[in-house]
C-alpha cells in the first residue's frame, strides 16, 4: 500500500432503539484492520444519511425507497403504550386502540408510524421528539404509542408500557444504496444473516489448497487404504481347482 491509498473503513448508521452491538463485535473480531464508526441518526434522517454517502449501510425502519435502496427485513417491534405506573392500564395485559379511544395520546414529530388517523384524543401540541413525549407522559399530561424498543430506550422508573395488539408495526432492515453494494457492504450482510467465517456464501469462494496441502491429503488418504491380500504364488484358476479337488475327510473303504 502506498502512502497515497487511504486505510479501509466502515461506517454503519443506526436509529434509535436499534442495538447494533453484536455486529459490530462480530465485524471487529473478523476484520480488525478495518475500523467500523457507529453513527446514530433520527429515523426520519437515516435515507438521507444513506443517499448522501455519510455511512455505507444503516440499521433503519422501513418502509424505503425501494427504487434507490436495498433492503434486508430483520424484525418486526411489538408495539407498545407508554403509561404512569399508577394508571388504570397497567391492570391489562395488553390493550387494543379502542382501548386508547378516550386517552389523550401524543403523536410526536419524530413518530415512526405511519397512521391514518393517530388513536385517542389529540394532544394540545405535537411534541418535537419522542424523548420529549415521554416527559410529557410522566407529567401525567398523556399517553405514547411506540415500538417496545423506543420504551425501553426511554426508560422511566415511574413509567411502564403495555402491549397494543392491533397497532400498527414498525420493522426494521439493514438498507444500503443499491449501486454502492461494495465487498465491505457484502461482509457486513454476511455477518447480520449469520454467515460464519468460512461461509461459501460470502464474497469469495474459499482459497484452493497449497500444493503442499494436497500432498499432505494425498499421503493421508494412501495411508488410510486397505493393505493389498497377501499373495499365495498361485493363479486365480488354479486356486479355485485347488479348492474343487479338496479330497474327502474320512475312513477309506476296504475292498472285498
Amino acid at each position: 500500500m502506498t502512502g497515497s491509498e487511504e486505510s479501509p473503513s466502515f461506517r454503519l448508521a443506526y436509529v434509535p432503539g436499534v442495538t447494533p452491538a453484536k455486529w459490530v463485535r462480530i465485524w471487529n473480531e473478523r476484520l480488525p484492520d478495518v475500523p467500523l464508526t457507529l453513527v446514530q441518526v433520527p429515523a426520519a434522517e437515516a435515507p438521507g444519511v444513506l443517499r448522501a454517502g455519510e455511512a455505507d449501510v444503516g440499521l433503519v425502519r422501513l418502509p424505503v425507497d425501494r427504487t434507490f435502496f436495498s433492503a434486508i427485513p430483520l424484525y418486526t417491534e411489538t408495539t407498545v403504550v407508554v403509561v404512569p405506573k399508577d394508571h388504570l392500564i397497567t391492570a391489562a395485559d395488553e390493550v387494543t386502540v379502542a382501548d386508547l379511544a378516550e386517552e389523550v395520546l401524543f403523536h410526536p414529530l419524530d413518530d415512526v408510524f405511519d397512521w391514518d388517523r393517530p388513536p385517542g384524543e389529540p394532544a394540545f401540541e405535537r411534541p418535537a421528539t419522542t424523548e420529549d413525549a415521554i416527559e410529557l407522559v410522566a407529567a401525567n399530561v398523556g399517553l405514547l404509542v411506540v415500538p417496545q424498543s423506543l420504551a425501553r430506550l426511554h426508560h422511566r422508573k415511574d413509567l411502564t408500557y403495555r402491549p397494543v395488539t392491533d397497532a400498527p408495526q414498525s420493522s426494521v432492515a439493514l438498507s444500503w444504496p443499491e449501486e454502492a453494494t461494495t465487498d465491505l457492504v457484502e461482509d457486513f450482510i454476511g455477518i447480520v444473516r449469520g454467515r460464519t467465517v468460512n461461509s461459501t456464501r460470502g464474497r469469495g469462494k474459499p482459497a484452493a489448497p497449497a500444493p503442499e496441502q494436497k500432498r499432505k491429503r494425498a499421503e493421508s488418504g494412501s495411508a488410510r487404504q486397505k493393505p493389498a491380500a497377501k499373495s499365495t504364488g498361485r493363479t486365480p484358476r488354479a486356486r479355485a481347482a485347488g479348492a474343487k479337488q479338496t479330497p474327502r475327510q474320512g475312513k477309506p473303504r476296504r475292498r472285498s
